[in-house]
C-alpha cells in the first residue's frame, strides 16, 4: 500500500526526484528557518517549497495531498525529526530523494528534565552548521554548481557571525538578564547571558499552572521586570493577562518557528535584529 501510495503521488507530482541535466533540484522543507538556509545557500539555483506556509503554526502542520506530492518528488528534503510528527511520518512514507535531519545535524541543547530543545535556529551559529550540510548536499546532487553552494553557505555564514556578535555586543550591559516569555522557545539565546521564563512549555499550546504563574508573578516583582513578551503565531491570552495583571507592558518577540502574514516581507536576519531591539530594550541594555 505504501508503495503504491508513493507511485501515485509521484504520478500526480508529474516528476520524479531524479535531477535531470537541465533541470533545478527541488527542495521541500518543513518550516520556514530551515527554508530560509535553503533558498540561502541554494541562491537561486533550486527550487525551494516551504510546507509551512506564511501564519500557519509549524506544530500543528498536517499535510495536504499536493503537500505529500512535494515531499515524494522533491530531490532534497530538509526537516527536524520530532518537530513534526506529520512531517516525519511523510518523509518516512512518501520521500524519495535526499534527507537532512536538521535535529542529526545540529548540537540540540538538552533540557534539565533530558528532552531536546528543537529551536535550535534561533542561535546563529547553528543555522551556519546546518547551512554547511545544505551546501554538502546540495553539492552532491548537483556537482556543476557546488562551488556556488558552497560559496552561497560561507556568505551566509559570515552574516550569521556577524548577527551573533551583535547579539553578543547589545547584550553584555543591561540592567537585567532575566525574560519572561510566551512559551519555551527561547533556550537557545541563553548563551547571551540571559535567562528565560516561560509561561507556558515548550509548545505554544501549553496551558501554565496556577503555581507557575503565582512564581512568575513574584519574579517579575522581584527583578523588576518590565516587560512580558508576546508571539505573532501564538494566542497572547496568557500573556497579555499576565502583563495586566503586573500592570507592565508586552511586545513580540518572536521565536521564528514560521513567518506571519505581518512579516512575510521579512527575513531570518531581519527578525532576529527585531528580537534583539526588542530585548536590549525591554532589558536596559546600554550599548
Amino acid at each position: 500500500m505504501r508503495f503504491l501510495l508513493t507511485l501515485a503521488l509521484l504520478a500526480t507530482a508529474g516528476c520524479s526526484s531524479t535531477t535531470g541535466d537541465d533541470e533545478e533540484p527541488t527542495i521541500a522543507t518543513a518550516f520556514y528557518p530551515l527554508a530560509y538556509v535553503a533558498e540561502q545557500v541554494a541562491g537561486g539555483l533550486a527550487e525551494v517549497e516551504n510546507l509551512t506556509q506564511p501564519g500557519a503554526e509549524p506544530h500543528d502542520l498536517s499535510l495536504s495531498v499536493g503537500q505529500t506530492a512535494t515531499v515524494a518528488r522533491a530531490d532534497l528534503v530538509i526537516h527536524q525529526a520530532g518537530f513534526q510528527p506529520a512531517v516525519d511520518e511523510t518523509i518516512e512514507q512518501n520521500a524519495t530523494g535526499a534527507v537532512i535531519d536538521a535535529a542529526a545535524t545540529v548540537d540540540l541543547r538538552r533540557l534539565p528534565d533530558g528532552e531536546l530543545d528543537p529551536h535550535f535556529w534561533l542561535d546563529p551559529l547553528e543555522m551556519a552548521t546546518l547551512a554547511d550540510s545544505v551546501a554538502d548536499r546540495l553539492a552532491e546532487l548537483d556537482p556543476d554548481n557546488a562551488g556556488v553552494y558552497e560559496s552561497n553557505a560561507a556568505e551566509l555564514r559570515g552574516n550569521l557571525e556577524s548577527l551573533d556578535a551583535d547579539y553578543r555586543r547589545e547584550l553584555a550591559d543591561c540592567e537585567r538578564r532575566t525574560v519572561v516569555v510566551s512559551h519555551d522557545a527561547f533556550g537557545y539565546l541563553t548563551r547571551y547571558d540571559l535567562e528565560f521564563a516561560p509561561v507556558a512549555g515548550l509548545s505554544p499550546d501549553a496551558e501554565p499552572t496556577a503555581t507557575g504563574l503565582s512564581q512568575l508573578q513574584t519574579l517579575i516583582r522581584t527583578e523588576g521586570i518590565t516587560t512580558v513578551f508576546t508571539e505573532r503565531l501564538a494566542s497572547p491570552r496568557l500573556t497579555q493577562s499576565l502583563a495586566d495583571d503586573m500592570g507592565i507592558g508586552t511586545a513580540v518577540l518572536d521565536p521564528l518557528e514560521g513567518l506571519s502574514p505581518e512579516t512575510s516581507g521579512e527575513d531570518y536576519l531581519s527578525l532576529m535584529r527585531q528580537n534583539l531591539a526588542a530585548l536590549a530594550k525591554a532589558n536596559g541594555c546600554r550599548t
